[in-house]
């Protein structure tokens, strides 16, 4: 026997060879979903400067009302909870 035809070809190198004729690696799934996200990032339609400054002042103002309004709602309720609990009635 010859040297030539003693040796034998690895096992799956003709596999290998052909996956990778012709076909993309499959990307990392980390990678996929980078991509896919900014590709949705790119769809959204931002707000302009002055929508987000004025949507943004609602937002403060709903918070401090509603800050305002608890707290009252928080006092008198202690209120009346201590004229109910308290020894002389």
């Amino acid at each position: 026997m010859t040297k030539a035809a003693s040796k034998k070809p690895k096992a799956g190198s003709k596999r290998r060879a052909a996956s990778k004729k012709g076909r993309r690696r499959r990307e990392n799934a980390i990678v996929r979903y980078f991509r896919a996200t900014w590709a949705e990032l790119k769809k959204v339609q931002w707000p302009s400067r002055s929508e987000a400054t004025n949507l943004t002042l609602i937002v403060l103002a709903t918070t401090a009302a509603m800050s305002a309004f608890l707290g009252i709602v928080d006092w008198l309720s202690a209120l009346l909870f201590g004229f109910l609990v308290s020894p002389t009635g």
